[in-house]
């Protein structure tokens, strides 16, 4: 739960609580390197602990002959976790970890911090941009402190953090500092304590309407964010969001029903689509409709729509709301047309209902209708139940072909059972797709050839040529990309090629042929691409961007389309 409750203790300014959980579910979640960087600081803890009070009286004779008698100066611990983080993050080994060797000076004063400051940068090397000011411009959560490096003893890197003694224990205790300095804070610290107060109150209510930790941990990741925007009412009050935020996502913020009636939205008096990025400075002005409800389209993250946890508890309450029937009927549709679109059939639902914890294909339909469950976490789960049977028949069979130990194929993510090592190849004529049940045919000479199991050609080999039938299945991870032909109709447009093709561009996806028709009679283009993927959920994902595009009617994948035909048919 690190991932929950060490963002709330980081934006509330509790650092201990919050070093205390990510290093405790750093231990648990990465206990191999856990241990390594702890045996790393246990063999060299004798030479810091020395290191650090030879630094420690230095100090403590520099201030006293600088008149400063109230003060506490101790050796600071380098958390394992931030110590793995900055290893990963510059991508350096532990012996380049400098601040391992730290110092905290505390002193009663703000302008004492800055006398200790010139103290230290006297009597050693200032490390060049190695110094940060968090009095002058405190962190977001209200963290204050003087942090330097310098060349200390034996030329080694050294830190110094310099603060006073109120504002460490700011930075210990946070909000809870506030009760044991009261009546003493600046108006400015006392509005900074208030607005901590209300949010911690907001994340309340935002787990109270989520229901459950999933999308409160998502949430988090991005609402307590450093990076913050602020905008404008039209009215001139100022709204602060995330940085990834949305004219959605500014509707909820303003009012729930604003929210739910937002059909438009325009910035600085230009209309903007809803999926916009909002930036700070921006007057934001929503135009609403008289009735209705929030689209279901809005809660599909490939959309972009919705940013904010806080917006989508809101959206999926007001499906909640919303009679079951009606769910059932809505979740149904947009299953059936998700599948229709990317070509899946014989899956089976009461397995699939129960991957994604729901008792029956209903109860799943009613949850994707109210907004609950995600069409993407269907997907998920979908390809990794494709191919599974409850038919003892064929489990007998597969064991008994089995007792060898199974085999790769030179194509690492096919598994070949009961044989030596053959060479794969996927067939042109169905193109099959990690998570799809397939089957293999022994070639003369070209090892094994992988086709979907409901592939016309492989039914008609069963009945001609049965015995060079073999079972295979795919691997745990296909790290490889897969060629899918799809199909794109739209109402044709200048540029609609060049749409295409840029969005295919900026989602990374690697085209291998196009081709184009277009009925001048009715004004219709269909783009026939042949395109790499790794799975149906990343299909899925993509078929909901190309469906945003201007003009486009219809997405599909095409079930029997050769890519090699496509190409020698006038492909790009």
């Amino acid at each position: 739960m690190a991932d929950i409750y060490a963002p709330l203790a980081h934006r509330l300014g509790i650092g201990q609580i919050k070093w205390e959980l990510e290093d405790l579910s750093f231990r648990y979640l990465h206990e191999d390197e856990y241990k390594a960087i702890a045996k790393l600081l246990a063999e060299k803890r004798l030479d810091r602990d020395r290191y650090i009070h030879d630094v420690v009286e230095t100090l403590k004779g520099l201030m006293e002959a600088q008149h400063i008698h109230r003060y506490d100066v101790s050796g600071r611990a380098k958390h394992i976790y931030s110590i793995w983080r900055k290893m990963k993050r510059k991508r350096i080994d532990f012996s380049q970890v400098h601040d391992v060797r730290a110092v905290r000076i505390l002193v009663p004063e703000v302008t004492d911090c800055y006398t200790v400051l010139g103290i230290v940068h006297s009597r050693w090397h200032h490390v060049p941009n190695e110094f940060d000011d968090y009095i002058a411009n405190p962190k977001k959560n209200g963290y204050q402190s003087l942090h330097t490096a310098v060349m200390g003893p034996e030329n080694k890197v050294l830190e110094i953090q310099i603060r006073t003694f109120a504002m460490h224990d700011e930075a210990e205790l946070g909000v809870c500092a506030h009760w044991r300095y009261k009546g003493h804070d600046t108006n400015a610290k006392s509005r900074s304590y208030e607005e901590k107060i209300a949010w911690l109150r907001q994340v309340l209510e935002w787990q109270d309407e989520v229901g459950g930790f999933g999308d409160l941990r998502e949430g988090l990741s991005s609402d307590v964010a450093p990076d913050r925007i602020y905008v404008f009412t039209p009215d001139g009050h100022v709204i602060d969001l995330p940085r990834i935020a949305t004219p959605i996502d500014f509707a909820y913020r303003v009012h729930t029903e604003i929210g739910h009636l937002c059909r438009g939205a325009k910035v600085n008096g230009r209309i903007v689509p809803l999926t916009y990025k909002l930036k700070t400075g921006q007057q934001i002005e929503i135009l609403t409709a008289t009735k209705g409800g929030p689209s279901r389209d809005w809660l599909n993250p490939s959309l972009g729509y919705v940013r904010t946890s806080r917006a989508r508890a809101k959206i999926q309450a007001w499906f909640k709301h919303q009679a079951r029937d009606q769910n059932l009927d809505e979740g149904r549709t947009l299953f059936e047309r998700e599948m229709r679109r990317l070509d899946v059939e014989g899956l089976d639902l009461a397995k699939l209902a129960k991957a994604v914890n729901y008792q029956n294909a209903d109860d799943m339909y009613a949850a994707l209708g109210a907004g609950d469950l995600r069409i993407g976490q269907v997907l998920h789960q979908a390809q990794q139940l494709f191919g599974e049977t409850d038919d003892q028949e064929q489990l007998d069979r597969l064991l008994a072909k089995s007792r060898r130990q199974p085999s790769k194929a030179t194509q690492s993510d096919i598994t070949v059972l009961g044989v030596g090592n053959l060479k794969t190849s996927m067939a042109n004529c169905c193109r099959p797709v990690p998570g799809e049940p397939i089957v293999g045919f022994i070639t003369q000479g070209r090892g094994v050839t992988v086709h979907r199991q409901d592939c016309t050609n492989i039914l008609q080999l069963r009945l001609e040529e049965p015995q060079r039938i073999i079972e295979v299945e795919w691997g745990e991870r296909a790290h490889t990309r897969y060629p899918v032909t799809i199909e794109i109709q739209a109402w044709d447009r200048s540029g609609l090629l060049r749409d295409v093709t840029g969005l295919l561009g900026n989602e990374k996806v690697n085209v291998l042929a196009v081709n184009t028709l277009t009925d001048t009679d009715e004004g219709i283009a269909r783009l026939r691409i042949t395109l790499e993927v790794d799975g149906l959920e990343s299909l899925g994902r993509l078929f909901s961007r190309i469906q945003q595009l201007p003009n486009v009617t219809e997405v599909r994948r095409l079930r029997n389309a050769d890519p090699e035909k496509s190409a020698r048919k006038g492909g790009a």
